[in-house]
């Protein structure tokens, strides 16, 4: 399984999807994937390689799959525990056990790589993936492929007039319920681009 080098987290975006390209239904619902989740060795491998997520807001305070069962409001249906940082412009005032509410993007990525370590920072979010991928910052992508066509909702990655991005596989992987398509950045010439910290 694809993995980070050692002493240095990677951006991971990490992702369940519609055949059509859709990572959630009209409105940002989410209730069309709670039949496609259960056991997936995939999803079980890549869980304890995960340090820290890096959150959009609207990912962070929207639809939750498991909305009235068990892990509900919990990352990975409350399969993984540890530090989130959620880019946001407006915090909460209250305290959120566990999560950091960060306002600038460079701020939050540097967050989120301090947090994660020599392990991955999982992206979760189709806002927050587009402006690391902008920022160079993203490493990998990794797509669950859920057998089913949402007809309308949040793209996996939209950015209309953009240059196409290219991807590496770095490996295909079916299971019972979806199939995992993981791939690789592929950088532009020249050095990455760091973020300002």
């Amino acid at each position: 399984m694809p993995g980070s080098i050692e002493g240095m987290a990677k951006f991971l975006y990490s992702a369940a999807m519609s055949v059509d390209g859709f990572i959630a239904g009209a409105g940002g619902d989410m209730s069309w994937l709670s039949e496609y989740m259960g056991p997936d060795p995939t999803v079980d491998e890549l869980i304890p390689q995960v340090g820290a997520l890096l959150v959009g807001r609207r990912t962070f305070s929207g639809d939750d799959p498991l909305k009235g069962k068990e892990g509900e409001g919990e990352a990975f249906g409350g399969g993984w525990k540890g530090p989130q940082v959620v880019l946001t412009h407006h915090p909460p005032a209250e305290v959120v056990p566990g999560v950091t509410f960060v306002t600038g993007f460079n701020a939050a990525v540097a967050e989120a790589a301090a947090a994660a370590g020599d392990r991955y920072v999982a992206i979760l979010g189709a806002d927050v993936a587009a402006q690391c991928l902008r920022a160079g910052v993203l490493d990998e992508v990794l797509v669950s492929v859920m057998p089913v066509l949402l007809g309308e909702g949040t793209r996996l990655f939209e950015h209309p007039g953009g240059a196409a991005v290219k991807l590496q596989p770095m490996s295909v992987t079916p299971a019972q319920i979806a199939a995992h398509l993981w791939f690789r950045v592929i950088a532009p010439p020249g050095p990455k681009p760091q973020p300002r910290l």
